[in-house]
């Protein structure tokens, strides 16, 4: 049994970090259950630590009810300073079982922030209770695009996304999910107003929106994270 989770673990971390997929991704998520959000680069010359932390910190994570979900590679930065390399969604049974993971980790290995800053480059992570059953696919094939927002009044977020959201159904955009409400854990805050995967026709009907609609020109965000993902 042990051999086989370790298997496991070693074709989701190769599938999830080094190499993208391909193809759709179907994610199912029941109420109550738990996405993570996790945007990462690797850093160089790192093989040996990464043998270390999928031995060490995925079995406990394995123990707690984490299921791997597919994976993207981050194509291109559009907006932002960050341009980490893969974006990664988890799956937890529930609220209670994520955060007793974050909890535990440490009692049970106990260098383990430690190998993520040596491990990664970039590690950005927010998680979000589902609040109902939802089910979605993202297809590697069409020009798929990740938005974070952050607003200096959290208040006007409702109205600005409303308006948004038909502007880009009205443009040919097609909204894949909707997260917010999320959390970061201490040391690896990525926890925005909203994040959106959004899927375009193509890349020159994504670009006709952006330009009529450029996120930059709205003062009342604080940030924007943009970027392509396939």
């Amino acid at each position: 049994m042990k051999k086989l989770i370790i298997k496991s673990l070693v074709l989701f971390l190769i599938s999830t970090i080094v190499f993208a997929q391909e193809g759709k991704k179907t994610f199912t998520f029941k109420k109550g259950e738990v996405m993570d959000v996790l945007l990462l680069s690797t850093n160089t010359n790192s093989n040996k630590l990464f043998e270390r932390y999928k031995k060490t910190a995925f079995p406990v994570a394995f123990n707690y009810g984490y299921k791997p979900q597919p994976s993207f590679a981050i194509k291109e930065l559009i907006l932002g300073n960050h341009a980490p390399s893969s974006l990664i969604i988890g799956k937890w049974a529930s609220k209670q079982k994520r955060e007793g993971f974050l909890k535990s980790i440490v009692d049970e290995v106990p260098d383990f922030h430690k190998q993520r800053r040596e491990l990664f480059q970039y590690f950005g992570l927010t998680y979000y209770q589902i609040p109902k059953d939802i089910e979605f696919s993202i297809d590697a094939k069409k020009y798929t695009i990740a938005t974070a927002l952050w607003t200096k009044k959290k208040k006007n977020i409702a109205r600005f996304t409303s308006k948004w959201e038909k502007e880009i159904k009205k443009h040919g955009g097609k909204i894949i999910i909707k997260l917010k409400n999320g959390t970061s854990p201490t040391g690896y805050y990525y926890n925005s107003d909203v994040f959106y995967i959004i899927e375009w026709k193509n890349e020159e009907v994504f670009q006709v929106f952006s330009e009529k609609y450029p996120l930059p020109s709205y003062e009342f965000l604080a940030n924007v994270h943009q970027f392509v993902i396939k």
